[in-house]
């Protein structure tokens, strides 16, 4: 049982009061934090029933295909650039047949044609895209919220801030989505860093899959669960057709995958008390929910063809690691990570995905032996030491396979696309990157950091445009970290335990200082291979817990190691951060300033 709301206010009303954070925090932002906390505990959330996901029937839905907006015009048979006019939109959306329509926030072109995940933008390589990203959202939230964490709070305390990040995009940081940049409706309100209304996607980088997001200021959690996020997909017919793989509409489907969990109203259930409600009466460490969403849908199934299907899985989830698998033995044929093609496909039974991780893989349903097959999923939760899965998070979707054989035309290629080496430009500079999380008294998180620096402390990491460098990331925390970089595309080289890493842990925590507490000392146990399906170029890998990560890191094109047309120079900047959203927003996200 929740406390009532008007116990639970006035408890975390007297601990402020009592408490040294007035002082550090001063009065505005005390009265703009008791506000928010009367606003909280006035809502019904903490009286309403949750919905159990384990009675609700699986596969009665169809797996929907997002609408497509193309990113691009094409005038006398040549393609050339075109703006688009994107909203942000509340309405409701049927997740299942059994549950009532969901209030949410949702992506489209219009409020009747808005969608959860968003339309999938399709663009092609050299030909630019401009988005108008609009704020239609209300006055409040529809979930509850934190301002106890560093949090984009509009002054007239009104308006859902807002603010577009393509994940895995190249392009210049005005057009990035920094987390200070936010808007309103309207662009009625703006954040500090805010800059302008239409941003510029060039389309100049490799061929891949992507995603966008929003990514406000302590609010990226709860904006992503509440629906915006969107699948875009950079094409190169000249380069990718030759390949052979599926490559149409039909064939060729973005899945974006998360868990949710309901209210038996239908709608979104996020915990209104934190784990630390007398620091964070709000804020969770990590948000996981039974019922898992494809394209939309919980549980859906699809109808294929026995020939080869394309899937470019997306992992959209605030915290939930996948480990996906069929239940029939077929096999995924990995042919890129993240927004990059391998040198050769890989064969795997099984694949584990962090939040952000995009798997492309293609799917050969005439080796089925069966006529139907359900993806799966394995992973703990948190990951990679919390709870076994249990039999609703454990499905995923189910395929439901025609019978009939017929011929297919694509083909797996035995090689794909080879980027120039890694080891192509000289290495400028080697970081240590530390990744600690504090806790209370009574042992549970209250906030995370990287390198012991909240975000807003002058910026540490400053790589030269064009450069390469060497990241050590040093997981000093008990989960898993999917470490994503802006601008900056990386190989994962090698990952090492810490021995006596609770020595190590005293030092860094007293020092605060990789090579002062004598790193390499400690980088000396077991060595974990990097999987043949992640050794490519990728922007979010997965921080081993106790271990040190070492990855190259290029802040150029990876097709043709060329440094960027775009000043990646100019403000406001770029970040990198940990992507579980939770982690996130409070605060193991740190800025990312490019010099010349």
């Amino acid at each position: 049982m929740f406390p009532s709301p008007t116990f639970f206010f006035f408890f975390v009303f007297v601990e402020f009061v009592n408490s040294r954070k007035l002082k550090m925090v001063g009065l505005e932002r005390f009265l703009i934090t008791f506000l928010a906390l009367l606003a909280i505990c006035k809502t019904p959330w903490a009286d309403e029933k949750l919905l159990d996901a384990s009675q609700l029937k699986m596969f009665v839905d169809e797996l929907p295909d997002m609408p497509k907006i193309k990113g691009y015009d094409v005038v006398n048979g040549d393609h050339v650039p075109k703006s688009l006019i994107i909203g942000m939109f509340h309405k409701k959306w049927k997740f299942h047949r059994d549950i009532p329509a969901t209030p949410v926030f949702a992506y489209g072109t219009s409020r009747h044609t808005a969608t959860v995940p968003g339309p999938t933008i399709e663009a092609v390589h050299g030909i630019g895209t401009h988005v108008s990203w609009r704020n239609h959202l209300p006055s409040k939230h529809i979930l509850p919220w934190d301002p106890t964490i560093p949090t984009a709070i509009p002054s007239t305390k009104e308006g859902v801030p807002t603010v577009v990040h393509l994940h895995g995009g190249i392009h210049e940081p005005e057009s990035d989505g920094h987390s200070e940049s936010w808007f309103t409706r309207n662009f009625k309100q703006r954040g500090p860093t805010w800059t302008k209304k239409k941003f510029h996607y060039r389309n100049i980088q490799h061929p891949g899959t992507l995603w966008y997001h929003d990514h406000a200021m302590g609010l990226t959690r709860v904006n992503l669960l509440a629906g915006l996020i969107g699948a875009y997909v950079i094409r190169q017919p000249d380069l990718e057709v030759p390949l052979g793989l599926p490559y149409d509409d039909e064939f060729d489907r973005p899945l974006v995958v998360f868990d949710r969990g309901f209210r038996v109203d239908g709608s979104i259930f996020m915990n209104s008390t934190g784990n630390n409600p007398t620091i964070h009466p709000q804020w969770q460490p990590e948000y996981f929910g039974d019922a898992i969403i494809v394209n939309g849908k919980a549980w859906p199934y699809m109808i294929v063809r026995r020939r080869k299907y394309r899937f470019r899985i997306i992992n959209a989830s605030n915290a939930r690691f996948f480990k996906f698998y069929f239940t029939n033995n077929l096999t995924f044929i990995h042919v890129a990570s993240d927004s990059a093609y391998h040198e050769r496909p890989v064969i795997l039974k099984e694949m584990l995905l962090a939040p952000s991780e995009i798997a492309n893989v293609v799917v050969d349903f005439s080796k089925s032996k069966s006529n139907s097959a359900i993806l799966a999923n394995d992973a703990p939760y948190p990951y990679p030491s919390g709870d076994p899965v249990n039999d609703a998070n454990s499905k995923v979707m189910k395929f439901i396979i025609s019978t009939h054989h017929e011929v297919d035309e694509s083909r797996i290629p035995e090689k794909l696309i080879k980027y120039p080496s890694s080891d192509a430009s000289p290495v400028s500079h080697t970081r240590y990157i530390a990744m600690y999380e504090y806790t209370s008294n009574i042992d549970e998180p209250t906030h995370l950091y990287i390198n012991g620096k909240p975000y807003e402390a002058p910026v540490t990491e400053m790589p030269k445009v064009g450069s390469s460098e060497i990241w050590y990331v040093i997981n000093l925390t008990e989960d898993n970290h999917p470490l994503h970089i802006h601008l900056g595309l990386f190989v994962v080289l090698d990952q090492t335990e810490l021995a006596k890493e609770d020595e190590f842990k005293d030092c860094m925590l007293k020092y605060n200082d990789a090579i002062k507490c004598h790193v390499s000392k400690y980088a000396r146990g077991k060595k974990v291979l990097v999987p043949a399906h992640e050794r490519g170029w990728k922007n979010v890998y997965k921080m081993m817990p106790g271990y040190v990560t070492k990855i190259l890191v290029r802040f150029s094109f990876i097709h043709s190691n060329e440094s960027y047309p775009f000043d990646a120079t100019s403000k406001p900047g770029y970040v990198y951060h940990c992507h579980i959203l939770d982690h996130e927003d409070n605060v193991m996200m740190r800025p990312l300033k490019l010099i010349a």
